[in-house]
């Protein structure tokens, strides 16, 4: 799979957790891994760039918030075309995911 697709699966993850609402950095990073029951983990090194694109194209939107431990920190929400956005990415993760089944299929 190219690093298109892993993009593109990074985008999901991070998308479909700000659906569920406002979320810090590390915050994403921590529902990914509860989400996954610890099967995927988001690198920082990855999130805060993707955070970064994702916000300058439109798909989300971040303010400066106190935390739960009141330390000030970035919140993510996302946008009407991050809405779009994500259900996009889930009909492409879905075709994927079925080609992927018919090729561990083939016998």
């Amino acid at each position: 799979m190219g690093n298109d697709k892993l993009q593109g699966t990074l985008d999901l993850l991070v998308l479909k957790v700000l659906a569920r609402g406002p979320e810090h950095g590390y915050g994403i990073t921590l529902r990914v891994k509860q989400l996954s029951d610890e099967a995927l983990q988001v690198e920082e090194g990855s999130l805060y760039p993707a955070l970064h694109r994702m916000e300058q194209a439109g798909w989300i939107r971040a303010e400066w918030k106190a935390s739960e431990k009141r330390r000030r920190a970035k919140f993510y929400r996302l946008t009407p075309q991050g809405r779009k956005r994500l259900s996009e990415e889930r009909e492409n993760w879905a075709r994927v995911a079925a080609g992927v089944a018919k090729v561990l299929r083939f016998a």
